[in-house]
Order: C-alpha cells, then structure tokens, then sequence
C-alpha cells in the first residue's frame, strides 16, 4: 500500500509540476477547450502512472479513469473557478481535489480506514492551537502593545505584508524551539537584522528603529514562549 501510494503521488507531482510547463499553462488559459496542452497534460499523467505502476495490466482503467477525473478537475479549477478566486485558494482546491481522487485510487486497491482519533488527538489539537497562537493570537497582542507607544509608521510596501512576515518568522521559530534547533532562531534573527539595516540606515529615524526592534522582540519572544510551553504540555 505505502508503495503504491509513494508511485501515485510520484506521478501527480511529476505530471502537475515538473511536465507541465508554462507555455502550456499559458496555452490552456487562453484557448481553453480547444488548447491541445490540456489533454496532453492528462494523457502525460496516465503515462506516468502506467509507466511507474510497471504496465500491469490491473491498474490501466484505473489510471484512465483518475487521469479523466484529473481533467475535470483541471477544467474546474484552471477554466472556471480561475477568475473567481485567488491564485493561492485556487491551487487549494486544485490540489485537495487531486488528493481526494488520489485517496479514492487507493481505495480501489488497498481498503483502509482513518482514525478520526488519531487525527484529533489531544497531542494535534495542542499543537493547533499553539500555530493560532503564534499567528493570529500574537499578531493582535503585538499589534495592541505597539499602538501604546503612540507612533504611526508610513510605508508604501505591500499591504499586510507585515502581519504575514510576522506570522512565518514565529512559525519559523516554533519550529526551531521544538525541533532544539536555537541555532535556527539566530540566524533568522541575523538575516532579518541585516534586511532592515538598510531601511533603517536611509530613514535615520530613532524611532523607527525601537519601534521595529520592540516589535522583533516581541514576535520572536512569544513565539519562543509558546514553543517551550508547548513542549512542557506534551
């Protein structure tokens, strides 16, 4: 079973990522139906799967009929919901999409159960809710410590970007804390140190300066303190 799941999702991500380039991405938005990118995407994930399954003869209709329903979920995702959503959302859907047809293939073969217990162990939903707390949680704590100190920064860089380097610096550093890997904390404290130099360097603003340091210290401290409490829990 571990195999066959290892050849299928080889496969998906061969066909989906390394063999699908981007004329062809290209192509399939602009012509839609008519581009003959699209179906040779889909005959290039049969291929794969044949190919890596040894060309038994017990996986061929299998693999016809997930390389048709990759088609139809392609035509969902890349024709349809294209312009309705993100690109990031729309490469969710796509991918929980193939995953559940992928889950499906397996089934087919190999009949399992999921352990619904298992999955929502009080061991997962401590870890849950410390990746809120280091993201969402601590973002708003940060933010309504800093707007104690009175001081409004102007800036024309990507909106949010802020609160989302934030939330991935102290994802990084629960990482980092859990894994025992401190010396991770340190080198993404240097490297952020040395992509603000230069900004705080041209703007020569002191407040500036302790306003972003304040803000640093914070965002790594409760991640910190959130990792090692984490850790004495479980």
């Amino acid at each position: 079973m571990s195999q066959l799941i290892l050849l299928i999702i080889t496969s998906h991500l061969l066909g989906d990522f390394v063999f699908q380039s981007n004329k062809m991405v290209i192509d399939i938005d602009i012509k839609r139906y008519k581009s003959k990118y699209l179906y040779l995407h889909i005959l290039i994930h049969f291929l794969i799967i044949v190919i890596l399954t040894g060309f038994k003869k017990e996986y061929l209709l299998p693999a016809l009929i997930l390389s048709l329903s990759h088609l139809l979920i392609d035509i969902l995702t890349k024709l349809y919901l294209k312009n309705q959503v993100n690109g990031i959302t729309n490469l969710i859907i796509d991918q929980a999409l193939h995953l559940i047809s992928i889950s499906v293939f397996i089934y087919y073969f190999h009949k399992y159960t999921i352990d619904y217990i298992e999955i929502f162990s009080v061991k997962n939903q401590i870890l849950f809710v410390s990746l809120i707390c280091i993201t969402f949680v601590s973002s708003i704590v940060i933010k309504k410590i800093i707007e104690m100190f009175n001081y409004n920064i102007t800036t024309s860089g990507i909106q949010d970007a802020g609160k989302y380097i934030g939330m991935l610096e102290r994802a990084f550093v629960f990482l980092f804390v859990i894994s025992n890997f401190w010396e991770g904390i340190g080198f993404l404290l240097a490297a952020k140190s040395i992509f603000r130099f230069g900004d705080l360097k041209d703007n020569n603003d002191v407040k500036l300066t302790e306003y972003i340091l304040i803000g640093t210290l914070l965002s790594f401290g409760l991640a910190i303190l959130i990792g090692k409490v984490y850790l004495k829990i479980i």
